[in-house]
């Protein structure tokens, strides 16, 4: 009888090295490029605060002689964004124009955006430079 040499079956240790080294790779660039695109998704969340702040500043002034000067007038609790990335703030405001900011929370996930803060007036966003409208934009 012919003994038969049975060779066991499976991957090396290299070729298991090799794969994890792959991963490694593609985890790396996978990874930054997923952040950013979380960041840039958050940012809906200061555009949509703001200009939900715009529109009940709007029908504010169509009753009263200024716009109002604060959050809690216009129903909102508190200084958060809808989703709470942000704090927002109305800076200014007067008979013919308001400013209101959507600020990252410090040490939130948004700290480190490079847009930054937010700001719209009663003409609309400030799209002033642009960076500010490439911001706005996305």
């Amino acid at each position: 009888m012919s003994e038969m040499i049975s060779r066991a079956k499976g991957f090396t240790l290299l070729e298991l090295m090799i794969v994890v080294a792959i991963v490694a790779i593609l985890g790396s660039i996978a990874l930054p490029a997923y952040q950013d695109s979380l960041r840039k998704g958050r940012r809906a969340d200061a555009m949509t605060s703001l200009l939900q702040i715009q529109m009940q500043q709007e029908k504010w002034r169509a009753n009263n002689p200024t716009y109002n000067s604060a959050l809690s007038g216009l129903g909102w609790s508190g200084t958060d964004s809808l989703e709470g990335y942000y704090t927002v703030a109305i800076s200014a405001s007067s008979a013919i124009t308001f400013t209101a900011t959507a600020t990252p929370k410090s040490g939130g996930p948004q700290s480190g955006d490079s847009c930054g803060t937010f700001t719209i007036t009663s003409n609309g966003p400030d799209i002033s430079t642009t960076a500010k409208k490439k911001c706005w934009n996305k």
